[in-house]
């Protein structure tokens, strides 16, 4: 190990490596010794083992280790340690001796393409694994050691992880790897909190429980193992808050999608294929952000006006379908995706059909027991001389479950809560009865202009026939 460290101190990286590795290479070709190459990439598409051994080998640390990167979310448990650019571990199985190097080359080519990179035609970089055993253990590798890394990973990831929700960089659109960045998720909403309709959640509930357990049933019938959902409702009900309930409860990372800054049909792919598995992604104002004739053709009239760049400017419907459960869909398993909208009836019915969301969710106004659950979870309280007042003027109010809990922030003292409450509701039903009256007035006057409208034709009809 001196003796490397002094020649990579006096030896250039690239002529170090050859040297280093051609030697490596050659020992092993004399020693029965078997290099699995265990690259980043599997063609679009992340490598599982690759990414299962990047985070199994960092408890691994051996004697020879002497540089590892390390680093810490804010809101996971552990540390994440990885290995440094060449650096050795060695690992025992089942009696058996294993030595991991990981590998990372910066390759200078105008003529190479690197998925994970969008500058690829000027510089790129090859990442991955070399696992060396002797050649006996083959069959103990790929049938036994590698999925019992990939397993550890799991669990690992699972035991430290904290819930992410990830955006789009447009930036970086054709970079498979840094498609979608990601921040922690740490909103508190779990459906214990949720001011939602309780039949209608313990439905979607079970939907859930009954979704993830069913792998092998949704191979059996040939289907992808996808599920979807369509939350309808005026502004204000939760729907925001339902997804982030649902992912809090599946522990699944969230994908936000603005659909409307998407150029392409083939960046939808892109993005889908970017996805992780047990993910739920979403795009949320679907009625505004599928204008695909005005919105998106607008971005159009902005580039080059020939005819096949006009045609590549465009997110149509057919190909925001076959995002959904075309071919396309079927890349990865156990994903949801949820579309949400404050005007279901301004959708295509194509999107709406079974197979495409597959359960529709109305989020409506506020009921009594859904302001029950509110002042449970705001003022702690779950009974009180007011409630009865105050569930029957919601029942006419027509308020939402984020107008209700607004008020109930304002004051600390529950009475005094509570009154601000009946207050507001009593000016939302007046509100509403003069919008009422408006609207009558509105229409009474609308007819009178057409009888009138009608009267004055007929007697210019009949002045005519006079004159005649």
């Amino acid at each position: 190990m001196v003796v490397r460290t002094v020649v990579n101190e006096f030896l250039p990286q690239e002529l170090y490596e050859y040297l280093f590795f051609g030697v490596k290479n050659l020992f092993s070709r004399f020693s029965n010794q078997l290099t699995m190459v265990i690259e980043e990439f599997d063609g679009l598409v992340s490598n599982e083992i690759y990414e299962a051994a990047e985070m199994y080998l960092g408890n691994k640390l051996s004697p020879n280790t002497r540089r590892v990167k390390i680093s810490k979310p804010e809101k996971e448990k552990q540390f994440n340690i990885m290995l440094e650019r060449n650096e050795e571990v060695l690992d025992v199985y089942s009696g058996q001796k294993f030595k991991w190097i990981w590998l990372s080359k910066q390759v200078e080519s105008k003529d190479f393409y690197n998925p994970r990179d969008m500058n690829s035609t000027l510089r790129s970089e090859i990442r991955s694994f070399e696992l060396t055993f002797h050649i006996k253990n083959k069959d103990l590798v790929v049938n036994s050691y590698l999925p019992y890394i990939i397993g550890e990973a799991k669990m690992r990831k699972l035991e430290s992880r904290a819930i992410k929700i990830h955006t789009v960089d447009y930036q970086s659109i054709y970079n498979l790897h840094d498609i979608w960045e990601a921040i922690n998720l740490d909103h508190p909403a779990t459906f214990e909190t949720l001011a939602m309709d309780s039949e209608l959640k313990d439905k979607l509930l079970k939907d859930l429980d009954r979704f993830v357990k069913r792998k092998d049933y949704y191979k059996k019938v040939g289907k992808a193992w996808k599920r979807g959902y369509l939350l309808y409702g005026p502004p204000g009900t939760g729907k925001s808050s339902l997804v982030a309930a649902m992912a809090n409860y599946l522990n699944f990372d969230i994908y936000d999608l603005e659909l409307g800054e998407v150029m392409k049909n083939s960046d939808l792919r892109r993005l889908l294929v970017a996805t992780a598995n047990k993910s739920i992604l979403v795009v949320e104002d679907i009625d505004c952000t599928i204008d695909l004739q005005s919105n998106l053709a607008n971005r159009a009239n902005d580039s080059p006006s020939d005819d096949s760049n006009q045609q590549e400017t465009k997110v149509t419907l057919s190909g925001l379908l076959n995002f959904i459960d075309g071919l396309w869909s079927s890349c990865g398993d156990e994903r949801i995706i949820i579309f949400t909208t404050n005007h279901v009836e301004k959708l295509d019915p194509a999107l709406l059909r079974p197979g495409r969301m597959d359960v529709h969710i109305n989020l409506s106004y506020c009921t009594p027991s859904g302001f029950r659950l509110l002042a449970a979870n705001y003022l702690a309280t779950k009974e009180h001389i007011l409630f009865k007042q105050i569930e029957e003027l919601i029942e006419t109010a027509m308020v939402t479950p984020a107008e209700v809990a607004e008020q109930l922030l304002k004051e600390d003292e529950v009475e005094v809560s509570l009154n601000g409450l009946i207050s507001f509701l009593h000016v939302k039903i007046k509100e509403k009865e003069e919008a009422k009256s408006k609207k009558v007035v509105a229409t009474h006057v609308e007819i009178n202009e057409e009888e009138n409208d009608e009267k004055e034709i007929k007697e210019n009809v009949e002045e005519k026939e006079i004159t005649k």
